[in-house]
């Protein structure tokens, strides 16, 4: 009966591609085959000091850091980041972080990690928005590779403006003083991942780092859904 109705709904209502906007097949979920296969993949969890590594060189100390796809303009995988952030689809975010979590764990990208954060959203953006996508990213990677995920010790305590359009410098200084690490005593000695829905110059992850830094022998690792080009 169920199967049925779901047939039924599907003829009149068709589930369709997140990127492409055709039907998706039954068994596909927000994203069809043929778009997954031509993703553009950065596999940067493959090559050591690769380009989003060297983002943070200098600034906060790195264990290994990967994007999955990059966020060219134009390009029509940017409906997904669109959909996640703006369109209220966040177990899209899900999906994605379960499809990234598959392809990096063979690599050993996630080896002695003790446990997930996402980056946080302010609690009144939150509200606003009803989630927070790199949550739901991280849900995604958590039940693949069965790692705890703990949204709630990282805290934002400035509601920043947008990101987009500032300079680098802008970015740098809108984001300054952001964030605030709560029981710093959880990640005492941990290897933590830090989990973002796409990073351009770095500036957020960076200061998310620099408050996760006041846990004594804390280690960090970042992964992004995606990466700007």
């Amino acid at each position: 009966m169920v199967q049925w109705y779901s047939a039924f709904i599907s003829l009149f209502f068709p589930r369709c591609c997140i990127v492409c906007n055709e039907a998706l097949a039954e068994e596909e979920e927000y994203i069809c085959t043929r778009c997954n296969i031509k993703m553009p993949r950065t596999n940067y969890h493959r090559r050591e000091g690769n380009t989003v590594e060297r983002l943070f060189w200098g600034k906060i100390p790195i264990e290994r850091a990967t994007a999955f796809f990059f966020y060219r303009k134009g390009s029509d995988y940017r409906q997904i980041l669109h959909a996640l952030k703006y369109r209220g689809e966040k177990k899209l975010g899900e999906t994605m972080g379960r499809l990234m979590a598959s392809e990096l764990q063979s690599s050993g990208f996630f080896e002695g990690i003790d446990l997930i954060l996402p980056v946080p959203l302010h609690a009144k953006k939150q509200k606003l928005r009803g989630y927070n996508q790199s949550e739901w990213i991280a849900k995604g990677v958590a039940a693949v590779t069965k790692l705890p995920l703990e949204p709630q010790l990282l805290r934002r305590v400035k509601n920043t403006e947008t990101q987009t359009r500032k300079s680098v410098v802008a970015r740098w200084e809108n984001v300054d003083g952001s964030f605030e690490l709560l029981q710093p005593e959880i990640l005492r000695g941990k290897h933590v991942l830090l989990i973002d829905d796409v990073l351009t110059t770095g500036s957020t992850t960076t200061a998310c780092a620099e408050a996760m830094l006041k846990a004594e022998g804390i280690r960090i690792s970042v992964l992004a859904l995606a990466m700007a080009e």
